[in-house]
């Protein structure tokens, strides 16, 4: 896409070529990138073959300089203590890098506190699967904490083999639960069974034992104490009534074969010797049996006993009747019992002029209420009078009662039309409820003006208001649905508030924002029951204060703060260099203020005009000044440009090479001081500025270190010189051959003087070498032979440290030496001695040297010595 750019930089770069030469600034930088990108490249590779290795990849990291080569590290390191080493390291210097990392970081911390949430469920179910009253509510807790859980296969599997033995757990409750209740009916049943004389004794106690033994079976469970507690007790409260049913059928067993006996001794009589009224005190005296089919048995055959007697019953009392009264009526005095009948007569010709009265205004319920009264009255035998009247009254009552039926059914005739056709008609509900209502009560009125309506037609009316009051019923119930919903969440908040107030939290921004969705999710609850809707308002205010009183109080605070903020705004100065800086850390302040916890839309308004305007103020102030300090800044330009000028334009002086060398470091240091004297100059020709003044510095520089590097080689040269000249004398000393000390000392003093520790060192061990011809040339002779291995040894350590190779016949010592000198660098943890220290030390050691350990010596000379 991009192509003619690329071609017409080409081309113009071949035209310059053509016509000017290429500098060697140009030239260096050129071999630069072309190396930069073979150690790119190579790191890269690295990177890439560093698959399955996060140590050696975390390593890479960190020394790595190329960002690609780093990414493609981190895509190697997976481990968590190693991904947040990375992410220290990088968090500031490679972003790409830091941002992988730190996904991986929240990735794998997302699913450690995953699986400790399943862990801790899993362990939550292990405990309810362990606790002796299971709730079916806490599984259900339990499950739905579950369902947010992203657990692992393995995790999940644990959890489902623990959830099976609760879901056990609670069948075996459902089961011994529907069991236990079973037994309370069965026991209840016992209960009511055992009250008639027709049931076995036998038979009711065998079901009682049966009831009792799993009963204890069921007590026994290991779900027992999941049992509501009222089980136990209606379970033995049942028992009991079965008990006593028992026990009462046992008694009226008794009382049932008294009662047989004495009727099988009465009929086993002569009936034409047999007295009435005996009978009926004996009967009398025997137990009671309570109503039942062996109590009616009994009673109709004592009935047929009484009728085959001779004794006449009373002309103004049925038999049966009489036979049914109780003992202590018939054992009353015959003028209370004549008393008594003249009384009921009365009260029922009193009810019977009551009807009458009634019938004659038209009150046909009135008349139907004193008509039962008559009929539920006992009276004795009336007059043919009285029972003409009684049957006059009766028929009125029965053609007055047909008229009203008729009436009244012609008038629920149309309530049935008018009810059915209300669907029809589509009414508001609230009219639609008052039509239905209004049917409904007329209906009411004619049942007590007409009489009972049909079944049928009531069948009819009762559907068509069913049906024309379905939808208004289907609409109340939505709406007494929907307060009743409404009433739930203003609880729920209500208790959010309360629990938000409880916390007592610190986040005020989230307290804010809690405080502020609870009052408007309030403002947009829908009708509440009014018996509850001043209730929840109370309680809602008084949860709503505890909640927002802390916060009243923070803010305070906060304005407080926001106050500060505005003097110190006021109170910086323009003209300083770090006020834009603590203007800005003042407005991240206030952001941060503002976001932590907004105050009231009108006092966060006002506040932050107050402090914008200080702020402009600022920055209008330090505009005007603006054009001074440019001026300021282009003097500056200029001083740095004439110090840049006097380094291009030095000329160092002839003579001796530490004195040359003293005079640039000299001038590069005088003129570091005065550079850093000067101000800030125009941001423009900064960089400008700096780069001739770096490039000046290198130039002195790059003399200062060539000066230095043939002082050295120099150095080096004639200290190789002087310890060859020990090392052949030692080797003549060795070889016992004839020495002239004279002639040994003339070619040391001929050799040139190298520095103060490497002359004393070498002029020590050559002085020793003299001092050893002659007599003590044996003792010295050994010592050299002994000092070899401790030489060889300190070559060879002194080569590791310098970097030198040691050669393939010493590979084998040389790794054992770099761990000793490692091990020994941790024990001690004191600061290794310096290359140059070492390497004096190896001089001044006294030794045979052969021509291969001569050859590693000299090697280190040139490396250590020609670098100092």
């Amino acid at each position: 896409m991009f192509e003619f750019l690329f071609k017409r930089t080409a081309s113009k770069a071949s035209k310059a070529g053509k016509t000017t030469a290429p500098s060697p600034v140009v030239a260096e930088q050129a071999a630069a990138t072309a190396q930069s990108a073979s150690r790119r490249a190579e790191q890269v590779a690295r990177a890439h073959a560093l698959a399955g290795d996060e140590a050696a990849a975390f390593e890479f990291i960190i020394a790595s300089e190329f960002a690609e080569a780093r990414l493609i590290a981190a895509e190697h390191v997976h481990a968590l203590p190693l991904l947040e080493k990375v992410h220290q390291a990088m968090r500031n210097t490679d972003r790409r890098v830091a941002k992988l990392v730190q996904g991986r970081i929240d990735l794998l911390r997302h699913q450690a506190a995953e699986a400790q949430r399943a862990l801790a469920g899993i362990a939550t179910a292990q405990r309810l699967l362990n606790d002796e009253k299971l709730s079916p509510n806490q599984v259900a807790e339990l499950d739905r904490q579950w369902q947010v859980i992203k657990a692992t296969p393995e995790l999940a599997e644990q959890f489902t083999s623990v959830r099976a033995g609760l879901a056990a757990r609670l069948e075996a409750q459902v089961a011994l639960q529907r069991a236990v209740i079973d037994a309370v009916a069965a026991a209840r049943k016992l209960a009511a069974g055992g009250q008639s004389a027709q049931a076995s004794t036998q038979k009711l106690a065998q079901a009682l034992a049966l009831l009792d033994a799993a009963h204890a079976q069921h007590m026994q469970s290991p779900e027992c104490a999941s049992l509501p507690k009222h089980l136990a007790s209606d379970f033995a409260q049942a028992r009991e009534q079965a008990q006593s049913a028992l026990q009462a059928l046992q008694q009226h067993q008794a009382v049932f074969d008294a009662r047989q006996a004495a009727l099988a001794e009465w009929q086993a009589q002569d009936g034409a010797t047999l007295d009435a009224d005996a009978l009926r005190r004996s009967w009398q005296a025997l137990p009671r049996l309570p109503v039942s089919p062996l109590s009616d048995s009994l009673q109709k055959q004592f009935q047929a006993l009484l009728a085959s007697a001779p004794a006449p019953l009373a002309p103004d009392v049925p038999a049966a009747t009489e036979a049914a009264e109780s003992g202590s009526n018939m054992r009353k005095p015959r003028h209370e019992a004549a008393a008594a009948s003249k009384e009921t007569t009365e009260q029922f010709f009193k009810a019977l002029d009551a009807m009458e009265a009634a019938l004659a205004e038209g009150l046909l319920q009135v008349a139907s209420e004193h008509d039962k009264t008559l009929r539920d009255s006992k009276h004795g035998r009336l007059t043919p009078a009285q029972a003409d009247r009684l049957a006059h009254v009766r028929g009125e009552f029965k053609r007055l009662a047909d008229w009203a039926r008729w009436g009244g059914n012609v008038s629920r005739e149309e309530l049935v039309k008018a009810g059915e056709e209300l669907p029809a008609q589509a009414l508001p509900m609230s009219e639609l409820a008052k039509k239905v209502g209004s049917l409904r009560e007329r209906w009411k009125s004619l049942d007590t003006l007409s009489g009972p309506a049909p079944k049928s037609l009531w069948e009819r009316f009762d559907a068509a208001c069913t049906v024309a009051y379905a939808p208004a019923a289907l609409h109340f119930k939505q709406l007494a649905e929907e307060r009743h919903g409404n009433a739930a969440r203003a609880q729920e908040l209500i208790l959010e508030a309360s629990h938000l107030a409880a916390q007592e939290s610190t986040d005020w921004k989230q307290v804010a924002s809690s405080s502020q969705r609870l009052r408007q999710a309030w403002t947009r609850l829908g009708t509440i029951d009014r018996k509850e809707k001043k209730r929840l308002d109370v309680e809602f205010g008084e949860a709503l204060d505890a909640l927002a009183k802390p916060l009243e109080t923070q803010r305070l605070i906060e304005t407080a703060r926001r106050e500060q903020l505005i003097v110190e705004v006021g109170l910086l100065k323009p003209s300083e260099r770090n006020t834009v800086d603590m203007l800005k850390a003042l407005q991240d302040k206030w952001q941060e203020l503002a976001k932590a916890l907004p105050l009231e839309r009108r006092a966060e308004q006002a506040l932050w005009q107050r402090f914008r305007a200080a702020c402009d103020d600022i920055f209008a102030r330090r505009k005007e000044t603006a054009h001074a300090a440019d001026h300021e800044r282009r003097e500056h330009l200029q001083a740095r440009a004439a110090l840049c000028e006097k380094l291009e334009t030095a000329v160092v002086p002839e003579g001796d090479d530490k004195q040359r060398t003293a005079f640039i470091h000299q001038l590069l240091r005088d003129t570091r001081t005065a550079w850093n004297s000067t101000g800030p100059v125009p941001r423009a020709s900064e960089e400008r500025i700096e780069q001739r003044y770096q490039m000046a510095v290198a130039s002195l520089q790059a003399q200062a270190d060539a000066i230095a590097q043939r002082a050295g080689a120099a150095q080096a040269n004639a200290m190789r010189d002087k310890l060859r000249l020990v090392q052949a004398l030692e080797l003549e000393l060795a070889d016992a051959g004839a020495t002239d000390a004279q002639a040994w000392t003339e070619r040391w003093s001929a050799l040139p003087p190298l520095d103060a520790q490497y002359e004393r060192s070498l002029q020590t061990r050559f002085a020793a070498a003299l001092a050893a011809i002659g007599d003590g040339s044996a003792a010295y002779v050994a010592k050299l032979h002994a000092n070899q291995p401790r030489l060889l040894e300190e070559v060879l350590r002194l080569e590791i440290v310098a970097g030198v190779d040691s050669g393939a016949e010493y590979a084998r010592d040389r790794l054992k030496m770099q761990v000793e000198v490692l091990q020994s660098s941790l024990k001690s943890g004191q600061q290794p001695l310096s290359q140059a220290t070492q390497l004096m030390q190896l001089c001044a050691i006294a030794a045979l040297t052969d021509a291969r350990t001569a050859s590693r010596i000299e090697a280190l000379l040139r490396r250590i010595g020609g670098a100092q």
